[in-house]
């Protein structure tokens, strides 16, 4: 009997970009629900993610896929993959 063993698999989130003011860099929050461990009730934690944006391409407002990588600066550690959805414009 062999076992295949998933070594280097890579971490992915969902997420919203909520800012790109730097170069080839874009912020991302990441919101999950979390059980509370004494109440039970469901509820939302947020985190913020450094992503590394090559083409300067994603704006804010954009829901975007990220994956984890190899450390590229001092806060960037993710990559956006692609974009799941962009806010529609309005005027």
């Amino acid at each position: 009997m062999t076992v295949e063993k998933e070594t280097g698999r890579r971490k992915v989130r969902k997420g919203i970009v909520v800012s790109d003011a730097m170069d080839k860099t874009v912020v991302v929050s990441v919101e999950r629900k979390v059980s509370h461990p004494l109440y039970g009730k469901q509820v939302n934690r947020q985190k913020k993610y450094h992503a590394h944006d090559e083409g300067n391409e994603y704006r804010v407002g954009d829901v975007v896929q990220i994956e984890e990588t190899r450390p590229l600066s001092r806060m960037k550690r993710w990559r956006v993959i692609n974009l799941i959805a962009r806010p529609e414009q309005e005027g």
